[in-house]
């Protein structure tokens, strides 16, 4: 059977005009944001809601039609349109891309296992209004990072109000500011209903900005993505309603869907982490070659390799590892848009991705010596920028481990 990787004609239209707001919008405030850690890019957010708020709104009938609508003729593209989204804002700067409006890491969650009512109730902030909102996730804490089970944030049940009463705090939450201090969004919350029940006792919690006892304590300083929003949060007696709880508040030692149901958010976001991976990784890679070519050095395709300069090696095997994660990104991808079980691939696709993007842009800076050194141009920014795709959304080694457990067919207590 013949395999096709071309484009569908109505995302590539998509897509081109996506990049023209990369490269004429995000690359010319790239330098300046990254300067200023904390100016928000407003007009950016502002200037994009209307295309996201309706990208939601479609995405959210369609979800709450049981996935029927008008749509084109064969299999569904959603995640391929996403995807090749978030590799061109990438491109262009993934620091602003993050700062985009929409669920994001929260809607996701809320997609993913959230009952038609709670999407119809929490999602629709993201597809109405003329105001930006933005959605997070808050999971990780000063003491729990990839091991969730670590998670000392509660959540308990108070009969009498009917409510959920949290207590702990979050770190590097993205957009947890943009969430809950700067429009009316919402941050998922990762809480523990039982403690001596482990990762069984986890679950998530839809935490809406304007709730009491919720609090932005801290915007983080870091070594990329500096014009992002990531904040830490304080949860004092933070009280949600009943229905704010995603998945069963039963809690189920053996066979319980809770704490699967969680993380099977991170089965749709992970490839997407790829994506932008991929993004920041093509940007360095064009440079170095356009850099190389104006000072005489091309790449021969075609050459015998023991016929080619150390320089033009180490070109093409950037160029190798970069289509080997794009292709296990579009396998992910693939699988997303045919409604097929894609764990083993998500996390094969994010632990690729993020590997190679960090030895890229490495490798790339090393190649332009002193001036890719400098901060006269953006590539010594992309390499900083490209690290964090090998840590959030479960780190290198985290989703290197959940590979080989899928593959080798062992459990977390069997290979950790």
């Amino acid at each position: 059977m013949t395999i096709s990787f071309e484009i569908p004609e109505h995302i590539k239209q998509q897509t081109d005009m996506v990049k023209m707001v990369a490269e004429h919008i995000m690359r010319p405030m790239s330098r300046e944001l990254d300067e200023h850690e904390h100016q928000r890019p407003t007009a950016f957010a502002e200037q994009m809601w209307p295309f996201m708020r309706d990208m939601q709104k479609k995405n959210l009938e369609r979800m709450l039609n049981g996935g029927e609508g008008k749509r084109r003729e064969g299999p569904s593209t959603q995640y391929l349109r996403l995807m090749l989204m978030i590799e061109m804002l990438s491109w262009g700067d993934a620091g602003i891309y993050l700062c985009l409006p929409g669920g994001a890491l929260g809607g996701a969650a809320i997609e993913a296992v959230g009952t038609p009512e709670q999407k119809a109730k929490f999602l629709q902030r993201f597809a109405e209004g003329d105001v930006p909102a933005w959605g997070a996730m808050a999971m990780t804490e000063p003491g729990a990072g990839s091991d969730t089970s670590s998670i000392q944030t509660t959540a308990v049940f108070d009969e009498a109000t009917q409510e959920w009463v949290l207590n702990g705090e979050k770190i590097f939450c993205t957009n947890g500011s943009l969430a809950l201090n700067e429009s009316n969004g919402l941050v998922v919350v990762w809480a523990t209903l039982d403690r001596s029940a482990g990762r069984a006792g986890m679950r998530t919690f839809i935490v809406a900005a304007g709730t009491p006892g919720v609090k932005v304590t801290k915007q983080e300083i870091k070594l990329g993505i500096r014009a992002s929003d990531t904040a830490a949060i304080v949860l004092e007696n933070a009280r949600v309603p009943k229905d704010a709880i995603l998945g069963s508040p039963e809690v189920q030692t053996q066979g319980g869907q809770g704490f699967k149901g969680a993380m099977a958010t991170f089965d749709a976001t992970r490839p997407l982490v790829a994506a932008s991976a991929l993004g920041i990784g093509r940007a360095a890679l064009e440079f170095t070659k356009e850099k190389l070519a104006e000072n005489g050095v091309e790449i021969p395709y075609g050459q015998p390799y023991h016929k080619l300069t150390a320089v033009q090696r180490d070109v093409l095997d950037m160029e190798m590892q970069l289509k080997a994660a794009h292709l296990l990104t579009l396998r992910s991808i693939s699988m997303l848009d045919a409604k097929e079980p894609n764990n083993l691939e998500s996390s094969m696709a994010k632990a690729k991705a993020g590997k190679v993007v960090t030895q890229l842009t490495y490798k790339a800076v090393e190649l332009l010596g002193t001036m890719g050194y400098s901060r006269e141009w953006l590539l010594e920014k992309w390499m900083r920028d490209a690290k964090i795709n090998d840590l959030f959304e479960g780190t290198g080694q985290i989703n290197t481990l959940i590979v080989a457990r899928r593959i080798l067919g062992y459990t977390s207590k069997e290979l950790a």
